[in-house]
């Protein structure tokens, strides 16, 4: 594929929130449990808000010596994904059972993957095609003349997100993007674990609670920013009333009650399920398959999208790495001891 292709290419309307998404309620956070089953350290409960997400290293503790290091036991049980108030694609399916599994807390950092490619050489995607899409803000005038606000931009990768000269190297404890899905499945697998399916994340992103309301991304009970979104009219203006307006360190925001940071907002998530397609829909062949990401992002704004909630879904060419997707991993049982 071109540079030129990978600039414009997007998947349905996923492009009026930089990718719309999805999420979760927010509240505080439970105690996780470790692999014996007791709570984990401190170093890995230590999130969740401004002061504590700056001080994280990006490395949860025992990182490489533990395989369940910075991961969370979720019982499993049944559910109904989807919603009846959302996207026609959001529509409730059947029930589903969910067998109980470990999750990331967070989303993988940057500190993680150059972890993974130091001990492996890993080269991404985007690395061996010379660039990826990133957002820019747009004037009134290019937004006008192009309708979006992506360009595909030479060298840019999880080691320069932002592509510029002038940008910030990526702070270790920021959530690493410009992967595509075969780049996170590397990694997954390099630790021994998989990308979730749609079901466990949605499962997880729930907490065994209800969705999201339609009217805006979740705050707290003092009406503060309890995600990172966009706050203004998208994609001119962002008021970054949240704190961030671009990619947070991780757990910067409470957790939600399984003790699971950003599950909504900050980065997509990519997870392992292709897109649905419709019975009369034909394969093309060589064509990308697209996966269902889950969990939206920084750009995700009210004014272009309403998926603030577990249940919502968009659809992304899993060759399509961009400044804004990310992923975490899972790990079937054992469960912990009690």
């Amino acid at each position: 594929m071109t540079p030129s292709a990978l600039a414009i290419r997007r998947t349905g309307p996923a492009w009026l929130c930089g990718a719309l998404a999805v999420g979760a309620a927010l509240a505080a956070p439970a105690p996780a449990r470790s692999a014996n089953g007791k709570a984990p350290r401190s170093a890995d409960v230590a999130l969740g808000s401004r002061a504590r997400c700056a001080a994280y290293s990006g490395l949860p503790a025992g990182f490489r010596r533990d395989e369940l290091a910075g991961m969370v036991w979720i019982e499993g049980g049944r559910f109904v994904p989807g919603s009846e108030d959302g996207y026609a694609e959001e529509r409730p399916r059947a029930p589903v059972d969910v067998e109980g599994f470990w999750i990331d807390r967070t989303e993988v950092t940057n500190a993680q993957f150059a972890a993974f490619v130091e001990a492996t050489g890993y080269v991404t995607l985007a690395e061996r095609r010379g660039g990826s899409a990133v957002f820019r803000v747009p004037t009134a005038e290019e937004l006008a003349r192009t309708r979006h606000a992506w360009r595909y931009e030479p060298k840019a990768s999880w080691r320069k997100p932002d592509a510029s000269a002038s940008a910030r190297t990526p702070r270790p404890h920021e959530p690493v993007v410009h992967v595509a899905y075969e780049d996170a499945l590397a990694y997954a697998r390099w630790l021994g674990r998989e990308l979730p399916s749609e079901a466990q994340w949605e499962f997880a992103a729930r907490a065994r609670g209800g969705d999201h309301a339609l009217d805006g991304p979740p705050r707290d009970a003092k009406g503060r920013a309890a995600a990172n979104t966009w706050q203004g009219d998208f994609p001119l203006v962002n008021r970054a009333e949240d704190g961030f307006a671009s990619r947070a360190p991780v757990g910067c925001f409470p957790g939600n009650p399984l003790g699971l940071f950003d599950m909504i907002g900050n980065v997509w998530e990519w997870t392992r399920d292709p897109s649905p397609t419709s019975p009369d829909e034909a394969p093309v062949p060589g064509a990308p398959v697209a996966r269902v990401i889950k969990g939206g992002s920084f750009l995700c704004a009210p004014t272009h999208c309403a998926r603030f909630r577990a249940s919502a879904r968009q659809f992304q060419d899993e060759d399509l790495p961009t400044s804004h997707i990310g992923f975490r991993t899972v790990k079937s049982g054992p469960r912990p001891a009690r």
